[in-house]
């Protein structure tokens, strides 16, 4: 007798009631992370929840319901948009300030398309020529490590208060939670170790009395988020979060093909014809551009396909894009309900950025890995210049400068974008030198 082959491809609808169910657990691993950006850079947290929904739903009618990927709130982006936001933890920016980043979004969002027309029309490698392993994996190294002093101050001082050994027992708790359950557990729980650390982490900071629950249920249940308009004038914000999107193209390249491995592997087994995803590598990346433009025009952070949902997907074995839209338009749904909204605000920044302490690390540790997957010759003269300028200069002036703003022929530019546009120029300028190099 034949084994019954379980799991679902793209194109397949799984009953109402599973798919409900299986849409309420892509939701439990979007949520942390999403919320936590908002956190960070100062966005509303209900509009950003609202704008990774329709994001999602706008990505998926872009790929014509081909890739199977959700929609999240971009780590990637944090540095950057705290530089124009200047937010403190949990506490809205002013509208002026979320309209600039807003604009700088939008702006990223457009890379991404081109990036997605020129791989449609003339392949990955030409993109490459200009975005090779040694500049993105710089980059990337450079965003998570200059995310470190933001999540080491904030766990301590749960926020910018005084520094106290309740919000470090706080922070170190969720931490250390945080990273036993990302590598102890299996199966799907292994796809939740964000949520269940930071909730083990706000159960500690309830017993020190560190929570206030009076806030929870204050307001209408009911609240339409809050929702802003770009500043098409903010020009210091381009500059500032428009290069970011050059980091994001390996990472979402990379969950294209991490995809195409399990759902083929799937349709082999269910004995049905190859899905062709990792063909549509252009299109992925025209939907990711286009979901940061819709999520931005809203009010919402810049984001990226979830490797979280990809992970789940791949457990479960569930890659059903109608899932994942009904994932989209419940999170929408979600995003009026204000004592949600309210639960979340309640955690302490100490337990979020003891979290962030790990996850900042991983932002930094992919970068490497981007560099090993790619085999980068870290002999190569070349390729050695191109990485020291990018982490001299991304690092040296994101800790050097108030703000990561580098005061430079009477103007100020922020480190990463500088950093990564310098390591770009640097690449190609040194692409005109033959390589001399003899084996005997």
């Amino acid at each position: 007798m034949k084994d019954i082959v379980h799991g679902y491809l793209p194109d397949e609808k799984p009953p109402i009631g599973k798919l409900l169910v299986f849409a309420l657990q892509q939701i439990l691993v979007m949520f942390p992370a999403t919320v936590l950006v908002a956190l960070l850079t100062g966005f509303h947290v209900s509009t950003t929840i609202f704008a990774s929904g329709f994001a999602t739903l706008c990505f998926i009618f872009i790929t014509k319901g081909k890739i199977p990927l959700y929609y999240g709130s971009s780590f990637s982006y944090i540095a950057a948009i705290v530089g124009i936001t200047g937010a403190k933890f949990g506490t809205p920016a002013p509208d002026v300030l979320i309209s600039a980043a807003q604009f700088g979004i939008i702006m990223s969002g457009l890379v991404s398309i081109v990036a997605g027309l020129i791989v449609s029309r003339f392949g990955l490698d030409k993109i490459e020529k200009v975005l090779p392993p040694s500049v993105t994996g710089s980059i990337a190294i450079v965003i998570g490590i200059s995310l470190a002093a933001i999540a080491v101050t904030n766990a301590g001082s749960n926020g910018g208060g005084a520094v106290t050994n309740i919000n470090w027992i706080a922070a170190l708790v969720t931490l250390f939670a945080t990273i036993l359950f990302s590598v102890y557990l299996k199966g799907v729980w292994a796809q939740l170790p964000i949520l269940l650390g930071i909730l083990v982490g706000y159960a500690v900071s309830i017993s020190l009395g560190m929570v206030d629950f009076s806030q929870i249920l204050a307001g209408n249940i009911i609240q339409t988020p809050h929702f802003t308009l770009p500043d098409f004038t903010a020009w210091n914000a381009v500059f500032a979060i428009m290069p970011i999107a050059i980091a994001t193209i390996p990472e979402s390249t990379a969950h294209l093909f991490q995809l195409d491995i399990y759902v083929n592997d799937l349709a082999k087994k269910k004995g049905k014809p190859p899905v062709k995803i990792a063909e549509k590598l252009g299109l992925n990346l025209i939907g990711d551009g286009v979901g940061d433009i819709v999520s931005s025009l809203f009010g919402g952070p810049a984001g990226t396909n979830y490797g979280e949902n990809l992970s789940t997907m791949a457990i479960t074995k569930n890659f059903s894009v109608w899932v994942l839209g009904a994932a989209a338009i419940i999170t929408m749904i979600i995003s009026f309900l204000s004592p949600l909204t309210n639960l979340v605000l309640s955690i302490p920044s100490s337990v979020i950025n003891g979290a962030c302490i790990y996850l900042f690390g991983i932002i930094g540790a992919q970068g490497v890995a981007i560099m090993i997957e790619r085999k980068v010759d870290m002999f190569n003269s070349k390729n050695l210049a191109v990485i020291a300028v990018i982490l001299t200069i991304g690092l040296g002036g994101s800790y050097g400068y108030p703000g990561g703003m580098i005061p430079l022929f009477g103007g100020n530019f922020p480190a990463i974008a500088t950093a990564s546009v310098v390591g770009i120029l640097l690449n190609l300028a040194l692409s005109f030198k033959k390589d001399t190099t003899v084996v005997e």
